[in-house]
């Protein structure tokens, strides 16, 4: 008796291809892929956002305007301690810190898979244009061989010479047999003339 294995579903087994394993797009789904699309869109926005210098700049600006209150402001209004080593402000780096390198690896993973997309269409386009240029080749090897093939003018000119030249000879000849012939018939006629003319 054979022993019946569990079957999984498509979406579960890690042995089919990854197209079969994907979930079909039901409204929920295509949902949850807007909100993802969404989300990276977001998050590129942000890292790149992060990436350049007016970021670097309110950055800067921001720190030293917290360290120059703290320390050189009214007593009374100031919020974070120089002697405690500013921690509300050492605390809201560390947190942008600790959100920021999250966000540049998503923005990453996101140009990654778009690099990916694009190489394999530069891959495709350089499969097309590799195949239209060895059919360009054949064909041009092609029409080497028929040129090859093809008579010459020269060529063309020897034969017609050759074939007037045998045309004159043949056309000589013709003429000599006619003359001979004529030269034949005069001479049996003649005789013929002679033959009735015996007892005269």
């Amino acid at each position: 008796m054979a022993r019946s294995t569990p079957t999984r579903s498509s979406s579960t087994r890690l042995d089919g291809p990854k197209g079969l394993r994907t979930n079909v797009l039901t409204p929920r789904n295509r949902q949850n892929r807007t909100n993802r699309d969404r989300f990276g869109r977001a998050t590129e926005s942000i890292a790149r956002g992060m990436g350049t210098p007016w970021f670097l700049i309110i950055l800067s600006a921001f720190v030293v305007l917290w360290i120059g209150f703290n320390t050189y402001g009214p007593e009374n209004l100031r919020f974070d301690s120089a002697a405690i080593g500013f921690t509300a402000l050492t605390l809201i780096l560390s947190l942008q810190a600790s959100y920021a390198a999250p966000l540049i690896l998503l923005a990453q993973n996101r140009q990654d898979d778009r690099d990916r997309v694009q190489i394999e269409q530069d891959r495709q386009r350089a499969e097309r244009n590799l195949a239209d240029t060895e059919y360009l080749a054949r064909e041009v090897v092609a029409l080497r061989l028929a040129m090859q093939d093809m008579a010459s003018k020269d060529f063309i000119r020897g034969e017609l010479r050759a074939l007037l030249e045998e045309l004159s000879v043949a056309q000589s000849s013709i003429e000599q047999n006619r003359a001979e012939q004529n030269r034949a018939g005069e001479s049996t006629a003649a005789n013929r003339v002679e033959a009735r003319q015996p007892g005269a």
